[in-house]
């Protein structure tokens, strides 16, 4: 069993890449990991190309992903054709293309690393927020005046929106496009470097804080994995710097269960209508 794999996990199942007959590399995108209308998450298709990506690399973890979105992508049987890049003792680089059945859907630059555990020199501390229990679930508010729409995505990975950034649900927008919020996979599977790269992808739209609900398309996605994570809940944090023009950049920052920065995330994304 490949070292970042937990028995029964369906996350590890949904992002499995292995090797076909010919030599190349071949994925089962799963449904149920979709933000609506079988669309998949950004987040989750960058998970199957990190796994991809470390395969064949002297390194165990992604640590720096890059990725353009070409097409909008749904469930069903991909190829991965990975390009191996530069390598050392330290550090690997890669270029892997994702291919569904209409043609390409990811190009992304990878590089993969081995993690450690040294404490940060500096680090920006995490945002004060509601404690897990005292927080709203992303899915199932029965009542609520705007529902998170129930898509595949919020029942993968298990949300919790803290109330302070959480207003528009009860349709009191903020008017600040930020969204906060604790995660952890559904399964029960404690977070890897690969759970935390689909977490950099699956909070709510930053828009919907200000009361513009709607699809966000990614357009571009950059991950930087810094930390092992410990067990236990992720607190995320999306904010946007500008909205304009039709587009949105989105800025998370990831932090575990013990407060540690471990993963951060930029993204450009189409504005909802």
């Amino acid at each position: 069993m490949p070292q970042n794999e937990q028995p029964g996990s369906e996350f590890d199942a949904a992002t499995a890449v292995r090797r076909a007959e010919g030599g190349g590399l071949v994925a089962d995108l799963r449904p149920g990991w979709d933000v609506g209308d079988g669309v998949l998450n950004g987040g989750y298709l960058l998970a199957v190309v990190a796994r991809a990506a470390v395969l064949d690399s002297p390194h165990p973890h992604p640590v720096a992903l890059s990725a353009g979105y070409l097409r909008a992508t749904r469930s069903g049987p991909a190829t991965l054709t990975v390009t191996p890049g530069r390598a050392g003792r330290t550090l690997a680089h890669a270029h892997v293309v994702l291919a569904g059945g209409e043609g390409p859907c990811l190009s992304v630059q990878t590089t993969t690393a081995t993690l450690g555990a040294d404490e940060p020199l500096h680090a920006v501390p995490p945002p004060d927020a509601a404690p897990v229990e005292d927080c709203l679930p992303a899915a199932g508010q029965a009542g609520a005046p705007v529902a998170v729409p129930d898509v595949g995505i919020r029942h993968r990975v298990e949300t919790r929106l803290d109330p302070a950034t959480a207003g528009w649900t009860a349709g009191r927008p903020s008017g600040e496009p930020v969204v906060r919020g604790w995660v952890r996979l559904a399964d029960g599977r404690d977070p890897d470097p690969f759970a935390l790269i689909t977490f950099a992808d699956s909070l709510p739209p930053t828009m919907w804080a200000m009361g513009v609900i709607g699809w966000a398309p990614t357009v571009q996605l950059q991950v930087l994995v810094r930390a092992l994570p410990a067990p236990g809940w992720c607190l995320v944090e999306a904010r946007a710097g500008e909205v304009a023009g039709g587009w949105l950049d989105e800025d998370y920052r990831i932090w575990d269960s013990t407060g540690r920065l471990v993963a951060q995330s930029r993204q450009l994304a189409r504005a909802p209508r």
